[in-house]
C-alpha cells in the first residue's frame, strides 16, 4: 500500500516513520520544503536511536528511510490512503480535504488524525464521504500502541476494516469509537488537564505540586501540567474549544490561564516554555 502523509511536524513525521518501517512506501508532504527536512530529520534520528538500542538493524533503518519521498505539491497523489496529520484547526483541515479529494484516486481512502474535529464535517468537504475516517494515533507515535479510530456518519464498514487491519500491521492496537467532540482520549483526558490548571490558576499549589500528586499518588508516568506542555498548550486550547462547543457543557471551558499562556505565546515545550521551562 502507498500511503500519503500530509504535515511532516510531530505527529506527521512520527506516522510516516512507522508506516515505512512496516514495508509500506510513503510520500511526506508539507507546505515548504524547511518542514520537510526537519520532519525527515526528526525520522532519521529515531531510527539511529531504535538503532543504537538494538531494536532495529542499520539495514532495516535505511529500507525505512529509503520508503519515504517527499513533496510540496498535493496536485496528484497516487495513493491507496491519505493522513492528514496537519494542526488542529478545522478551517486548514477542511482545505486539505477538499484537496485530497481532487488530488487521490476516487477508491482512496481520506484519513484525519484529528484528536478532537468532527469526521462527520470533514468527510462533507469531500464526495466520498463514505471513505472518510479518522486514524488518532497517540503522540509519540513510533512508542504509542494506541490508535483512535472514528467512524464519521457515513464510513463505510470497508472503509474501517481496511485501517483497523493497516493499524494492527502497523503493531498498533486499534479501537472503535463514535464521531462525537474530543472522542474518548481527549473527552476525558482534557477535563483532567484543564482541572490542573484551574488548581494552579486559583493557587491550590505549584505546578510541580500537582504533577507530584498525579505521579505519586494516580501513578500517572507524567503529570497532567508537565503533559499539556509535551502536547502543546495550544492544542490543549484548540481541543477544550471544541469540546466546549460541541457538547456546550460548561465542565469544558477553558481555564484562563491557558488561554493567557498561549496568548503569550507560551506553548510549552515546543517554545522553550509553558508550565515548565525547557532548553536551559
Amino acid at each position: 500500500m502507498r500511503v500519503a502523509v500530509i504535515g511532516a511536524g510531530q505527529m506527521g513525521s512520527g506516522i510516516a516513520q512507522v508506516i515505512a518501517q512496516s514495508g509500506h512506501d510513503v510520500i511526506l508532504t508539507d507546505r515548504a520544503e524547511q518542514y520537510l527536512e526537519r520532519g525527515l530529520g526528526v525520522i532519521r534520528a529515531n531510527l539511529e536511536r531504535a538503532v543504537q538500542k538494538g531494536r532495529i538493524t542499520p539495514e532495516q533503518r535505511d529500507a525505512a528511510l529509503a520508503r519515504i519521498r517527499t513533496t510540496v505539491a498535493l496536485d496528484r497523489l497516487d495513493v491507496a490512503l491519505a493522513i492528514e496529520a496537519a494542526t488542529e484547526d478545522l478551517a486548514v483541515k477542511s482545505e486539505i480535504f477538499r484537496t485530497l479529494d481532487r488530488a487521490t484516486p476516487a477508491e482512496a481512502i481520506l484519513a484525519s488524525n484529528t484528536s478532537s474535529i468532527s469526521i462527520t464535517v470533514l468527510a462533507a468537504q469531500t464526495a466520498r464521504p463514505a471513505r472518510v475516517i479518522g486514524m488518532h494515533f497517540m503522540n509519540p507515535v513510533p512508542v504509542m500502541q494506541l490508535v483512535e479510530i472514528i467512524r464519521g456518519l457515513e464510513t463505510s464498514d470497508e472503509t474501517y476494516a481496511t485501517v483497523e487491519a493497516l493499524a494492527r500491521e502497523l503493531g498498533k492496537t486499534p479501537v472503535e469509537v463514535r464521531d462525537f467532540p474530543g472522542f474518548v482520549s481527549n473527552r476525558v483526558l482534557m477535563p483532567m488537564i484543564n482541572e490542573a490548571i484551574y488548581a494552579l490558576y486559583e493557587g491550590v499549589a505549584s505546578p510541580e505540586a500537582i504533577d507530584t500528586v498525579m505521579k505519586l499518588g494516580m501513578n500517572h508516568p507524567m503529570g497532567p501540567l508537565q503533559l499539556a506542555d509535551f502536547i502543546g498548550l495550544d492544542t490543549c486550547l484548540a481541543i477544550l474549544e471544541v469540546l466546549h462547543e460541541g457538547l456546550g457543557d460548561p465542565k469544558y471551558r477553558p481555564c484562563p490561564l491557558l488561554k493567557q499562556y498561549v496568548a503569550a505565546g507560551r506553548l510549552g515545550k515546543k517554545s522553550g516554555r509553558g508550565f515548565y521551562r525547557y532548553g536551559e
